[in-house]
């Protein structure tokens, strides 16, 4: 991604464009887009950020002051030096702690706090290191569900990025089958490499983790491996709601579900896809401006079938 254009606007209307842009059917898949607060001390201030493998044209422009409902603020455009912007992104970056994990990039030294478990997450090409407050809160409920006395045999972590929420999984629940998947195929390495730099195994045993490369969850080795007592989603609330049914399929009645990736603004949309689909809310936590969702499957629930889900490339998230 070497160039950027950037637009500085009110936290509502950025959040208010995140939202359209998941609706935005046309939008152009090689463009990522991200939306932050501008600082901490500014916590209404906030830029609207896209992220182009080539010089942005008129129509680019235009697509995205399409995503401001009204008084599209200027844009910025930038040229940026060659580089791993995902990776220089996350260099450096404080480790994190959340739940009873502790996880950093290897610049870092392990944490020494008993009953903490420390993971090494290092700066990649794959989102998900634990410092988006939706990953963060993934595992803070993961902590807060193993206490809650709830027995996982059989997990998936759908959109994995760096496997970091896969491993979390098998850390509380050793004995459990685990299945990762991603719809970009760079996530296969990544989480071979940080399986090695965790000490997981990778394989199709109890307590190993199988890798799949997956477009939501139209894939027959997700098919063959479930049905699943524990689904986690850390992606966007759009496919969230696309996949609701699939997901109900794929989980046992009195199965749990968490799902992250979508803003507080987001949430009544998840939760009623998520209701009609069989599942009703076991716990909420709100990690800044985002949801994260426990969700437990109703028992004789029957879910009308239809086509396999596809969704969207969500995989450069976070």
């Amino acid at each position: 991604m070497n160039w950027k254009i950037s637009a500085f606007a009110p936290k509502e209307a950025v959040q208010a464009a995140l939202v359209a842009h998941e609706d935005a059917w046309d939008w152009n898949p090689e463009v990522v887009l991200s939306g932050c607060e501008i600082a901490e001390d500014k916590p209404d201030d906030w830029v609207l950020e896209a992220w182009y493998p080539h010089k942005p044209t008129a129509t680019d422009k235009a697509a995205v002051k399409a995503l401001f409902a009204e008084g599209a603020p200027e844009l910025t455009v930038e040229k940026l030096p060659d580089a791993d912007w995902v990776a220089l992104s996350q260099e450096g970056v404080e480790p994190i702690r959340a739940g009873r994990f502790h996880v950093r990039t290897p610049e870092f030294p392990a944490s020494t706090e008993p009953g903490v478990t420390d993971f090494i997450v290092p700066a990649s090409q794959a989102f998900g290191t634990g410092q988006h407050a939706t990953t963060a809160g993934c595992l803070a409920m993961l902590t807060a569900m193993k206490a809650r006395g709830v027995e996982v045999r059989n997990l998936a972590d759908i959109g994995t990025g760096t496997g970091l929420l896969a491993f979390a999984g098998l850390e509380l629940w050793p004995r459990a089958l685990a299945t990762a998947s991603d719809i970009d195929p760079v996530c296969a390495g990544v989480v071979e490499d940080n399986c090695e730099l965790n000490q997981i195994s990778m394989g199709a045993r109890r307590g190993e983790l199988t890798m799949v490369i997956a477009d939501g969850m139209a894939d027959p080795l997700l098919a063959a491996r479930g049905p699943y007592d524990l689904l986690i989603a850390n992606i966007l609330a759009g496919p969230l709601v696309e996949l609701a049914p699939d997901f109900a399929r794929a989980v046992v009645p009195g199965g749990h579900m968490l799902l992250a990736g979508l803003l507080t603004t987001q949430e009544g949309a998840v939760r009623r896809a998520c209701r009609l689909a069989g599942f009703r809310l076991a716990a909420r936590m709100v990690n800044g401006d985002w949801s994260i969702l426990w969700l437990r499957k109703r028992a004789g629930v029957n879910v009308r079938a239809a086509r396999p889900g596809r969704m969207p490339d969500w995989s450069r998230r976070w």
